[in-house]
């Protein structure tokens, strides 16, 4: 198991490009599983099988990606009330 925090903070796009292959790197030749705590909404799209979402730290949401940056309640705990999903 590989247990990363936060392992794009204070990088450029193209260090956080290369950080990111190189975690994919690892996570496949290893066979390992990844824990990682991101705020970088494209990082954590682009790495994770599965994302789990928390709100003062209480979980509010896990699943697939694409379904957990859906949901009604992820949206309004990060992007407010008033936001709707096009």
């Amino acid at each position: 198991m590989l247990l990363l925090d936060e392992p794009t903070a204070g990088m450029n796009a193209e260090e956080t490009e290369d950080m990111v292959r190189f975690i994919l790197y690892v996570k496949h030749s290893k066979r390992l599983t990844v824990v990682m705590i991101e705020h970088d909404m494209g990082v954590v799209m682009d790495i994770s099988d599965r994302v789990a979402v928390l709100d003062f730290g209480k979980k509010i949401a896990e699943g697939a990606p694409a379904e957990v940056q859906e949901d009604p309640v992820v949206v309004k705990a990060y992007l407010g009330e008033d936001f709707e999903v096009a």
